[in-house]
């Protein structure tokens, strides 16, 4: 299972050379994995509010094509590996049609002491539905 947003290039997301800046492509691979989360019926939200949360411990971004200012992309998520103790996400962004960006991030389990946590053990429905998307 996947998740697809579509994300209009707004105006100061560009750089002076007038196309995306690089750091804006993480920016949108949240966004993607944030509703991939909801169409799961896991929202980072209620996934905090019992304990769980998944900081951010790896970032990778390849640039393949530029996109502009007012480009529809199309940006993909899913789940690439999931284990007990974390949790990456892949990311495929496209320009009519053309692959132009992937990237990954890769996800601690941790509770709110921010100490590891077992999210198989310690919240297994969780961890079952995200093993149900894979």
């Amino acid at each position: 299972m996947f998740s697809e947003s579509k994300i209009v290039v707004r105006y100061a997301e560009t750089d002076k050379m007038g196309i995306v800046h690089h750091s804006v492509y993480p920016i949108w691979y949240e966004f993607t994995r944030t509703e991939f989360s909801k169409n799961m019926g896991i929202s980072y939200v209620s996934m905090e509010e019992r304990g769980l949360m998944m900081p951010l411990v790896e970032l990778s971004c390849k640039y393949i094509r530029p996109a502009d200012y007012d480009d529809t992309l199309t940006v993909r998520a899913w789940i690439s590996k999931l284990t007990p103790a974390r949790i990456e996400f892949s990311y495929e962004i496209y320009k009519e049609g053309i692959l132009i960006n992937t990237g990954y991030t890769l996800h601690a389990w941790v509770g709110k002491d921010l100490k590891p946590t077992n999210c198989k053990k310690n919240f297994p429905d969780i961890y079952q539905k995200l093993q149900e998307t894979m």
